[in-house]
């Protein structure tokens, strides 16, 4: 915890530990097998089933020691490539008794706990619900669930231990009735975004979609759905920016 002009505050990060992992673990990872590649390209090179026998073909035929110090040095790049991926990826989490700020590479937000009813994890996103049980804000995380729920109730939010709507959600198949207008063709839409794994599309349909009332949960490439009924006199869904994929 730490003190500012909002009061005490907590902090959920992945800390020194994660970075390790993301800049030391997996450019070793990387090297190991680049050597491993470099030692073992002539025996793979005799098995016409392995793919890409022609670059293998070609990596075997080069010098020693150059191959193998091309091949450590390629895979060394390619685990600081995954670790640069993860750290623009990471979520911190900061919560005080007035507002939770979330953070990762390229988005900074905050939400007031004036306008959140619950805060819970599910499906390795943090979701938080206002007083319409809308979506407020989903963010994938892969931060430990009860450091999270400990970090909350600190400060007073309201916690679940999982969604509290799980059960009003129905799986979305085409022209399916009940649905509000206009979102069984964001929902066809974002069925395409999903399986051609383009995640931006996906979570920009899903933020149209809650402007209109719907609420999504996935499970794999499948879709559920629940409504929402904004209370009168409340800021409606399209005045929210609900996250997530």
């Amino acid at each position: 915890m730490a003190g500012d002009g909002y009061g005490p505050r907590t902090v959920v990060t992945g800390g020194p530990l994660e970075l390790a992992v993301l800049w030391g673990g997996f450019p070793l990872l990387g090297a190991g097998a680049g050597w491993l590649l470099a030692a073992t390209t002539g025996w793979l090179a005799g098995l016409p089933w392995v793919p890409f026998q022609d670059f293998i073909t070609l990596l075997d035929r080069l010098p020693e020691p150059q191959a193998t110090i091309g091949t450590i040095a390629v895979g060394v790049l390619g685990g600081l490539v995954v670790g640069a991926i993860g750290t623009a990826e990471r979520l911190i989490v900061t919560v005080d008794a007035a507002q939770v700020r979330l953070r990762r590479a390229g988005s900074d937000r905050s939400v007031a706990r004036a306008e959140t009813r619950v805060v819970f994890v599910d499906d390795k996103h943090l979701v938080l619900l206002d007083a319409d049980d809308a979506e407020l804000a989903r963010e994938s995380t892969d931060l430990p669930t009860a450091q999270l729920a400990a970090a909350f109730r600190t400060h007073g939010w309201g916690w679940a231990d999982a969604d509290p709507h799980r059960s009003a959600y129905r799986l979305w198949v085409p022209d399916l009735p009940g649905l509000p207008a206009g979102a069984d063709a964001l929902l066809r839409a974002r069925e395409r975004a999903l399986g051609r794994d383009r995640h931006d599309d996906a979570r920009e349909l899903r933020r149209e979609l809650g402007r209109i009332g719907v609420v999504l949960r996935d499970e794999g490439k499948r879709q559920y759905w629940r409504a929402v009924t904004p209370r009168s006199g409340r800021p409606t869904s399209a005045e929210r920016e609900p996250g997530g994929r």
